[in-house]
């Protein structure tokens, strides 16, 4: 069976475990706690020496990096495909996808925010709210501009079946709405959010849907998510 080491809150893990869940794929999930430093144990970083989550084993094969992951499932266990249709399709939904991935995530990821912003360059709460607040405002007002110019979104971001874009936006949405980003501006996007987390597979990788989480942890985007619910 596959093993995905992760961390419940981890955006890069959240994405992974949506894409296994998607395709049906069996794994068991072994815990990396980010927090109490199990990341940057010794018997870790033999496996990962990035030191990073996730990291997705099969057999004697470890593979880390979420895009590099996806891209892997997608060519050993094609159904569903995360990256498909024309040419054309398959670059746009690469572009959206690494829209986050390289434009927003690297700006807010702890050891940016949290550790150089806040600790070497000592910046105080409300400057640290307002970086990570700027940084997702600015690259999910480019998604929405995105979806607007190619008319290529259905019920998610390329046509009506999730991609590989939709597996990054939904985790940097989660995160949006755990920091009390406004997302009003983005209709496009909130509809896409909500459409996903309707679905089985967003709702097990929920970072509330798992098992080390917190039993006190707010709901977001699992089953109970107050987007869910009749308003």
């Amino acid at each position: 069976m596959m093993k995905l080491y992760d961390y419940y809150r981890s955006s890069a893990s959240y994405r992974v475990r949506i894409a296994l869940h998607l395709k049906n794929i069996d794994f068991e999930t072994i815990p990396v706690d980010l927090l109490a430093g199990d990341h940057k144990n010794k018997d870790y970083k033999a496996h990962n020496p990035q030191g990073l989550v996730p990291l997705l084993v099969e057999g004697d094969n470890e593979l880390g990096q979420s895009l590099a992951i996806m891209e892997y499932l997608d060519e050993t266990y094609p159904e569903p495909l995360l990256v498909s249709g024309t040419a054309l399709d398959k670059a746009y939904i690469r572009q959206m996808a690494l829209l986050v991935a390289c434009e927003i995530h690297p700006m807010n990821n702890p050891k940016v925010w949290k550790a150089y912003v806040g600790g070497k360059l000592g910046a105080d709460e409300k400057q640290m709210q307002d970086w990570y607040h700027f940084w997702i405002l600015d690259g999910l007002a480019a998604y929405e501009a995105l979806l607007i110019k190619y008319q290529k979104a259905g019920a998610f971001t390329c046509g009506d079946t999730p991609s590989m874009a939709d597996l990054y936006l939904i985790p940097q949405l989660y995160n949006a709405r755990r920091f009390n980003v406004d997302l009003q501006a983005f209709s496009k996007i909130r509809a896409i959010e909500l459409n996903a987390i309707k679905l089985d597979a967003f709702q097990k990788a929920a970072p509330e849907a798992q098992a080390t989480a917190p039993a006190d942890m707010p709901a977001i985007h699992g089953a109970k998510s107050p987007l869910l619910q009749p308003s």
